[in-house]
This record gives structure tokens, sequence and C-alpha cells, in this order.
């Protein structure tokens, strides 16, 4: 059973979602790492289970879940960052829980934020979303190229899907990365991406820096323990979360 626990009682009521799971060119969580960084997003709960990888994070000397829950009143923002990739078998339990955590706490919209494997020299992002109205206005607010057919995993796809069904608002941008390369170019036009749909206006001056101390941080959780190592594989082999265009 997972279990998404809070440290106090927010209020997320009418708050936006983002989430980025460790994918392919963790697009992910370098972007969803700089986005708690410079909007100095406050550490506000966890997700736990039986079922997660052993791990413990170690930041500023403090041990902490690896998977994360932040939020900005300012933005009305809340947004999981995580550290590990989930396995394949989870990925539906995982994907129920954090939707009706949404849906409990009143948060409106669903920005999800994975790469896609490139297939030219072009960077232009893909989007798709819950309702062809979104995707629409995606396109012409942020530039973004729409995925006219494909096939869709991981947490991203399931709450993409949740949400065409209930009738709610979502949005998937896919970066096209080249594969086993990890660059935080990648991070750096999916926050574009974001501060065009979002309104969010994020400084990327320091994303450099910054998503390759993710980069580096995720690569050692995933050297260190085998178990996660073979799940972050297979994930990549997997394409979580993938789609073609």
């Amino acid at each position: 059973m997972i279990e998404i626990k809070l440290f106090e009682n927010v209020n997320l009521n009418g708050y936006a979602f983002i989430e980025g799971f460790p994918g392919i060119g963790l697009v992910g969580p370098m972007t969803i790492s700089y986005i708690i960084d410079k909007l100095g997003m406050r550490y506000v709960g966890f997700l736990e289970s039986e079922s997660f990888p052993p791990l413990v994070s170690i930041h500023k000397n403090e041990p902490m879940p690896p998977i994360r829950i932040y939020s900005a009143e300012k933005e009305k923002l809340v947004t999981i960052f995580a550290e590990f990739a989930i396995p394949m078998e989870l990925i539906s339990e995982l994907s129920n829980a954090i939707y009706d955590f949404l849906k409990k706490n009143g948060v409106l919209k669903i920005y999800s934020v994975g790469g896609i494997p490139a297939q030219d020299n072009d960077q232009t992002p893909f989007v798709v979303a819950s309702n062809p109205a979104i995707t629409n206005s995606a396109i012409s607010a942020g530039g973004l190229k729409p995925v006219g057919e494909g096939v869709a995993t991981g947490v991203s796809a399931m709450l993409l899907v949740k949400s065409a069904m209930n009738k709610g608002q979502a949005v998937c941008i896919m970066i096209p990365v080249e594969q086993n390369i990890i660059d935080p170019t990648y991070a750096e036009i999916a926050i574009v991406s974001l501060n065009k749909l979002m309104n969010l206006n994020i400084d990327i001056a320091d994303i450099d820096r910054e998503a390759k101390m993710v980069q580096a941080k995720i690569k050692e959780l995933i050297s260190k323990h085998k178990e996660t190592h073979d799940n972050y594989k297979k994930a990549i082999d997997d394409s979580n979360p993938s789609m073609y265009a």
C-alpha cells in the first residue's frame, strides 16, 4: 500500500500539480528539483510504501524519504520529487494514490514532464493533454508539437488517462532526448515550456549547474542500490515515461 502523508494541514484547493518521475534522460527530476529550488517550495510531505526500494536520501545532513512533496503558496503549486525510478509493477498503484490525493485536495490541473526518444535534431517539445481544447491551448501558448498517434506508459500516462476519463485538466510535456544521454538542456527546455503554459517566470540562468547536481545525486543512489539500479534500467528500457509521435 502506498501512503501519501503531509506534515501539516496544507490547503491545496485550486493548486496546480507538477510531476516528473525519473525516466529517459532524467528530464523530470532535473526539472522538478530546479523548480523547487527557484520557487523556494516548502517540504510538506512524503510518499511511503513497503514496496519502495530501501533508500534514504541525505540532504544537508538530514535523512529524508526519497519521494517528497513540496508546495508553494504564492504560486499555488504542489509537486512531487522522486529520487528513484518507479518499478513498473507499482505504477498503477502509485498513479491511483496520487490522483486520489489530488482530487481529494481540490488540485485543479496536472502537468507532467518527461523525455521522449529524439527522432531528429528538432528539440521542440511534444504535448498531449486530457482533451483537444487543452492540447490546442498548450500548442498556441508554448509553441509545442502535438502527438498525433502514439503509446504512453508510466505515471504521466496514467494521470493523463484518469484526467481524460473524469473530464479533468492534465498536460504532458515531452522533451526529445538522445538515448542514454543526460543533459541539463532538457530541463531548460521543459521549464521554458512550463513558464509559457503556467506563467511561472522561473529564471533558468543556473540550471546547468543545479541540474548536473541532481543528475549526480540520482545516479549515485542508483549505483549504490542494486535493486534500484535494475528497476531504473528496466524503466528506461520500457520508456518510463515515454511516448512516440
